[in-house]
């Protein structure tokens, strides 16, 4: 099993596919990686020797910022946008949809569980 950013890599996946699973790295990158290690998209994580899962290790740590870096970096951009007061920090704080989404009707992923609303009942005839 390869580690690479303190991430265990799934031994029986595809190399673009299970350099995915390290948080920062999407598709594009995985086959950039792979491009410039010269590992084929084909080859498998079990199938790497020692010299290829130090190459993507090395080229991961030079060029790109993944895992806890990452997500202190994108915490950190939240937590200033709140304390600026400024309007997405506002619904960040509130947990709305931050990107202009209708709230009226759905929106219940970032909202949470729907809570009925006392006296609103509907009165029928």
């Amino acid at each position: 099993m390869a580690r690479i950013a303190g991430v265990n890599l799934p031994d029986k996946k595809h190399v673009v596919f299970a350099l995915r699973y390290i948080y920062g790295i999407g598709t594009a990158r995985a086959v950039r990686i792979c491009k410039e290690t010269g590992i084929p998209d084909s080859k498998r994580v079990f199938e790497l020797s020692e010299d290829e899962v130090m190459r993507i290790r090395e080229i991961i740590d030079r060029d790109y910022q993944v895992e806890g870096d990452l997500r202190r970096v994108v915490s950190m951009n939240v937590k200033r946008l709140m304390d600026l007061g400024c309007y997405r920090g506002f619904r960040h704080r509130k947990g709305l949809p931050v990107h202009g989404q209708r709230t009226h009707t759905n929106a219940r992923t970032r909202k949470g569980k729907a809570r009925a609303i006392p006296g609103k009942k509907k009165v029928t005839k």
